[in-house]
């Protein structure tokens, strides 16, 4: 009995160690080493990308997180003091960095046709126009995304999931990789996109502020409100260029404009918009009744839907209801990240569609490539889920001061430069709203002389479509350019 006693418990022992062996295993730090080469603009660039994990720590040392990141260095530059670093971010919040890391500005994209839709079989190919040639690049996924996790399983949540939260949690995890990196010297950067952008305008105040570290470039990809106050008429009112945008895609529009170029159309949308539309949702059931069916009339003639729908809506017609009416009529709805997208609902009635098409199509795209890149291409092996979107909820929104965290810090820091790119058919972050945020910072105009704006004929993910894949990078490898200061020259505004 004695003997079937140790028997037994040698194999609940030796079950037990089994069971642990075979947990998912969060590793603290970690990497994974390969070497690549891309070509790009007929040049070669030999890289070495590391992916790996690094700790997130708490006031006293203790690792509390553990953060996912495939870091790419260009071999072939010795000296790393003139040698750009992008920081890359993605958004959700909740999201992982995959987005622009395998469509963007990595060496490597997604298998998609020219205007960003999926084939098969599912994976990735050569991205000919990486800005590895001009910067080595940092994709991060902060926690609870992608790869990174919480590893303190007692730690308060409010210490990653929200807006300030999350700023100087990866400030602090930033600034511990530039010195490990041995990286202070490099000229930096940030480039976030969507919620990212929120991210990115607060983490470089925060960087230059309590870590005394300095960027020359700031880049928004489709970017978000960033706490500046567009609510009230401005929030009704600054749509109408997207929908012409929208409407002039799908060929919806009346027939002496749709023959106009996009180019020819925005400007006269936009100047219509700030100097009547504005204005007239301003003064409310003040507006004249034949007044407000003028500006019906117009605005259902730059959006391509009916004149009776804008009165029906007081002229502030919501996006959700665009989405499901341009193409009621077809039995089509499109998308609302990307609007050149069309899908198909269960019934053609309602005020808004059953999911998002484009969204839709990029999910089913992403998630098999990322997978098969992580552990074919860059060999990081792990049993862990990668998060497309993570558990961060609730996510705290409150005290969201980016924006105006964003300007100052380019007050105070004469080389900080800032590009805005967007899509002109994102519904999602829409880029006439993304114009209103750099008026917004720059009250006075002070800054424009380095505040940028690059328009595509995309969605939110504007680097899909194969032509700005390319004018999207050459335009972060042209910011780049501009923002180095030359040899010397001092950080001064006399």
């Amino acid at each position: 009995m004695r003997n079937f006693k140790l028997i037994l418990l040698f194999c609940c022992l030796f079950s037990m160690g089994s069971m642990a062996q075979e947990e998912r295993e969060i590793k603290v730090e970690s990497s994974s080493v390969t070497n690549g080469e891309a070509t790009i603009n007929g040049t070669k660039v030999p890289y070495k990308a590391t992916a790996g994990t690094m700790p997130v720590w708490d006031e006293d040392g203790k690792p509390i997180a553990s953060l996912f990141f495939t870091y790419y260095e260009r071999t072939d530059v010795s000296d790393k003091s003139t040698r750009p670093l992008v920081f890359s971010f993605n958004g959700g919040p909740g999201s992982g960095s995959l987005w622009m890391h395998l469509a963007y500005t990595g060496p490597y994209v997604l298998n998609i046709d020219e205007e960003g839709y999926p084939l098969q079989p599912y994976g990735v190919k050569r991205n000919p126009h990486s800005i590895l040639d001009a910067a080595d690049i940092i994709y991060i996924d902060p926690v609870n995304t992608g790869y990174s996790r919480i590893v303190d399983k007692e730690v308060d949540r409010s210490t990653f999931f929200g807006v300030n939260a999350d700023i100087k949690y990866l400030a602090d995890w930033v600034k511990t990789f530039v010195t490990r990196q041995n990286r202070w010297q490099s000229p930096k950067y940030l480039i976030g996109e969507s919620y990212g952008t929120t991210r990115v305008s607060g983490l470089v105040h925060e960087l230059q502020n309590s870590h005394w570290m300095y960027f020359n470039g700031v880049i928004l990809v489709s970017p978000t409100g960033l706490g500046l106050d567009r609510s009230g008429p401005v929030a009704k009112a600054n749509y109408l260029p997207y929908f012409a945008a929208t409407a002039w895609y799908h060929e919806v529009l009346p027939s002496d404009l749709q023959s106009k170029d996009l180019d020819d159309i925005l400007p006269e949308v936009e100047k219509y918009t700030l100097e009547t539309v504005l204005p007239a949702i301003a003064k409310g059931g003040s507006l004249d009744a034949a007044e407000r069916k003028a500006i019906a009339k117009k605005m259902a003639y730059y959006s391509g839907i009916k004149e009776e729908v804008f009165l029906q809506h007081g002229l502030a017609v919501p996006t959700s209801f665009y989405w499901k009416e341009l193409m009621r009529d077809k039995g089509l709805t499109v998308g609302r990240l990307d609007s050149r997208y069309r899908g198909i609902d269960q019934t053609d009635a309602g005020d808004r569609y059953d999911y998002d098409p484009a969204l839709t199509a990029w999910n089913h795209a992403f998630s098999p490539a990322m997978n098969y890149y992580a552990k074919n291409v860059l060999k990081y092996d792990t049993d862990l889920t990668y998060y497309l979107f993570g558990p961060v909820r609730p996510w705290d929104r409150s005290n969201d001061n980016t924006g105006n965290q964003l300007a100052q810090s380019m007050l105070q820091n004469p080389y900080l430069h800032v590009m805005t790119q967007s899509g002109y058919f994102d519904g999602g972050t829409d880029y006439f709203n993304a114009k209103y945020n750099m008026w917004q910072m720059d009250p006075l105009g002070k800054l424009q002389d380095r505040m940028f704006f690059k328009g595509y004929r995309s969605g939110h993910m504007m680097y899909l479509r194969a032509e700005d894949l390319k004018n999207a990078n050459d335009d972060i490898r042209e910011f780049i350019k501009n923002s180095l200061p030359e040899k010397d020259e001092p950080a001064k505004y006399w």
